[in-house]
């Protein structure tokens, strides 16, 4: 399979938002008006997958100066901060028929490349008990359980440290 990675733009939002609810539960999902802000607000760390032609997945985060995620980022773009020193990662998602193919490990490994050239210090993310080992493999420390209650899931604060 052929997968483009490029920067998203405002006329992804629509498919954004359909892969976005078919990887979290609503509780946990971004909302349109929230990818939409995103993608305005943050666009050279927002990148969407491509097979012919379709939005089969993205990886989009906002940069801060903290080593872990709060939930106010979820929120307010207007807390990235675009010369920062670590990258976030609020969302990795893959349609579901096209998982175990590699394809989020490509997104994770694309915005990990653009956060070294950038300058930053390291990728931040949180994610499910679950989901700890996958994280580990890209290089990802555990730190413990988050202060993030987002979607009121438990969370875990992974950073990988350049």
């Amino acid at each position: 399979m052929n997968i483009i990675i490029r920067q998203a733009s405002i006329e992804d939002l629509d498919e954004v938002a359909k892969v976005e609810a078919s990887c979290f539960p609503e509780a946990e999902a971004a909302t349109k008006e929230s990818l939409e802000q995103r993608i305005n607000t943050f666009p050279e760390s927002f990148f969407v997958a491509e097979t012919d032609w379709r939005i089969i997945g993205f990886i989009n985060g906002c940069v801060t100066n903290r080593t872990v995620i709060y939930d106010e980022l979820y929120k307010d773009s207007t807390l990235h901060i675009p010369d920062g020193d670590y990258q976030t990662v609020f969302g990795l998602d893959v349609m579901p028929e096209y998982r175990n193919q590699g394809i989020a490990a490509q997104l994770m490994n694309y915005m990990i490349e653009v956060s070294k050239a950038a300058g930053r210090k390291g990728v931040i993310l949180t994610c499910k008990e679950r989901l700890i080992h996958y994280y580990e493999k890209f290089g990802y420390v555990n730190k413990g359980i988050s202060e993030s209650v987002h979607g009121g899931a438990k969370w875990y604060d992974m950073i990988l440290e350049f």
